[in-house]
């Protein structure tokens, strides 16, 4: 199979996800759940967004700086001040099946457990690892977040050379974490390096001076510098870093320390200075979208229903859409009284944190959160929670509820049709939206044996051995490509985490019939215009053979359309990337 040179801007790949299959179903819920901490108060006060009398509290040790990890399903209550790092079962549990997903309600409550050390600070959820840089340890906390989601604490610790005000992350099979240098107090920030998980370094410091703020976005990891963005990406002999400098039309003087990562396209929207924002393509060129505030900034959030906007607050109490494909600022609206920047920057200041089609932000001197809509920023709603509301997280969205244990027997459409059996009057034309979304490579997963007990499941009723049936899909499954997105009409692969795109038109589709006399179809789509390195042709055979949303396909791809017809034995097979490693076998064994 051909296997391609990557590296390309994917910055308009996406400009939003895909409208949830829950939200046509009679039986879906849509439910957020706001968790709020007090300036003052060592607590954190939940409740729901539409039904605020379903509420409860949590005592901590401190003033609490929150966090929302794996999808919303824990929350991380971060105390700096006070030395301790407790957790929060949200209650709330989003489970993909590609074209739905299921919803898991339950109240919240404190994970048993927490973390104790020297000034815990910044956090990175990111892979099923969240890092916490514990600033004054010379060290980062690990949790395993999966376990996170099911109540339970795993921690691991990640060492440094010695204690600063920095963090580290994950990075395909390494790590990298922040250097600082030895001198007084918090050192001076330098860069940052690749280590093993124990903290073994493996290679050189990449130069990042005064490193601040970091980010993921699709294959990319960004930090802010003196010098500019580092990015650092996956690569065959450990992480890639590369330098994305300032360019000399950016204001003078001014860096950006705090940084946004998008979803669904790879940008990141960060600050530079007080009073403007930088919109960064990591891949393409120019690498800087420079956006001027009309007053200094307070706080910002990215969309991840629509990736194509943020929101940022500033100082005069106004909250302005911020458009990262234009680059600019468009709808502004007044939802608040003045909060100087003057002063400390723990003072309290409103902080908002996105909720579906709202915006909530904490108002301190007002003792509310308030509700906010996208449409027009309008005020929807006040709920008062006293005392001094101030850092805000959101867990939640929309998904189908079952009565009972969860079903996974979901409808992947007609048995016989499935197995290959259909007429030719019953196939029809599909558009390449029935596979739109973020689709992961199930080879991994064989290859780690996650699917054993799928395999072994096919041995207990088929004709052969679990080996066997490991050694078939071994073949079946094999592929580089480890990601693949879609979105309108462009595809984009990532092979090592590098993405290729293009854009796909239809052309048509082809009915096989194979040797046992069964049958199948191929939809084939056609390159229009993108990279040269994408290919010509892309075939899709997912089991349905008219338009309806894929669950889960098989992809063929190469430069010549026939010779694709022909290949029977290497299908890439991708499910939803949402789906975590347990999920992907519960799909496979419904399916």
């Amino acid at each position: 199979m051909k296997r391609w040179i990557l590296g390309v801007s994917a910055l308009a790949v996406s400009i939003g996800a895909p409208a949830a299959f829950a939200e046509d179903h009679e039986d879906s819920v849509t439910l957020y759940r706001v968790f709020v901490g007090d300036h003052a108060d060592a607590k954190v006060t939940a409740f729901d967004l539409d039904t605020p009398d379903n509420h409860w509290s949590f005592e901590t040790t401190g003033q609490n700086k929150l966090f929302a990890v794996n999808d919303g399903a824990a929350i991380v209550a971060v105390q700096s001040d006070s030395d301790a790092v407790h957790f929060i079962d949200s209650g709330i549990s989003l489970h993909s099946h590609g074209g739905h997903s299921d919803i898991d309600i339950d109240d919240p409550v404190a994970i048993e457990g927490a973390l104790a050390g020297p000034r815990p600070f910044r956090i990175i959820d990111h892979d099923g690892k969240v890092a916490i840089n514990f600033d004054k340890g010379g060290y980062a906390a690990i949790v395993d977040a999966h376990a996170l989601s099911h109540g339970t604490l795993e921690t691991s610790q990640l060492k440094q050379d010695r204690a600063h005000h920095g963090f580290a992350a994950p990075v395909g099979d390494f790590w990298v974490t922040s250097v600082a240098t030895d001198t007084p107090v918090d050192g001076t920030r330098i860069g940052l390096r690749a280590v093993e998980a124990d903290g073994t370094p493996t290679g050189d410091v990449a130069t990042c001076t005064g490193i601040h703020g970091e980010a993921f976005s699709g294959a990319y990891l960004a930090a802010g510098c003196q010098e500019g963005v580092l990015t650092v990406t996956p690569g065959e002999d450990g992480p890639v870093f590369e330098m994305l400098t300032y360019p000399d039309d950016l204001p003078e003087g001014q860096t950006t320390g705090t940084l946004l990562g998008v979803k669904s396209m790879q940008a990141f929207l960060g600050n530079y200075g007080s009073d403007g924002l930088v919109v960064i393509d990591p891949a393409g060129e120019p690498h800087f979208s420079y956006i001027e505030l009309p007053f200094r900034r307070v706080d910002f959030a990215l969309d991840p229903a629509d990736a194509r906007f943020g929101y940022v607050l500033t100082e005069d109490g106004s909250l302005h859409q911020v458009d990262i494909l234009g680059g600019s600022l468009t709808t502004s609206a007044k939802v608040t009284e003045p909060y100087s920047m003057d002063g400390h920057w723990n003072d309290p200041r409103p902080r908002i944190a996105m909720a579906g089609d709202e915006i909530v932000m904490s108002d301190p001197k007002a003792g509310v959160v308030r509700r906010i809509a996208k449409d027009g920023l309008r005020q929807v709603g006040v709920i008062d929670v006293g005392g001094m509301p101030y850092n805000i997280a959101v867990a939640g969205g929309s998904g189908m509820v079952h009565e009972g244990e969860h079903d996974h027997a979901h409808d992947h459409g007609d048995a016989q049709i499935a197995k290959g059996y259909f007429e030719d009057s019953q196939v029809a034309g599909r558009a390449l939206s029935d596979w739109a979304g973020d689709w992961q490579s199930v080879y991994p997963y064989l290859q780690d044996r996650t699917l054993d007990p799928v395999m072994a499941h096919k041995a207990e009723t088929g004709s052969m051995t679990a080996a066997e049936y490991k050694s078939y899909y071994e073949t079946g499954y094999k592929t580089d490509v480890e990601r693949i997105t879609i979105n309108g009409d462009t595809v984009t692969f990532y092979e090592n985490g590098q993405p290729v795109a293009a854009e796909y038109a239809s052309d048509g589709y082809e009915i096989l019939t194979y040797p046992k006399g069964n049958r199948g179809v191929r939809f084939i789509f056609e390159k229009s215009e993108g990279d040269e390195a994408a290919p010509e042709f892309i075939q899709f055979s997912d089991h349905i053979i008219a338009p309806a949303k894929a669950y889960h396909f098989h992809l063929y791809w190469g430069d010549d359309r026939t010779a694709l017809l022909e290949e029977l034995e290497n299908w890439p097979t991708y499910y939803p990337s949402s789906l975590n490693a347990d999920e992907v076998v519960d799909e496979m064994l419904a399916h």
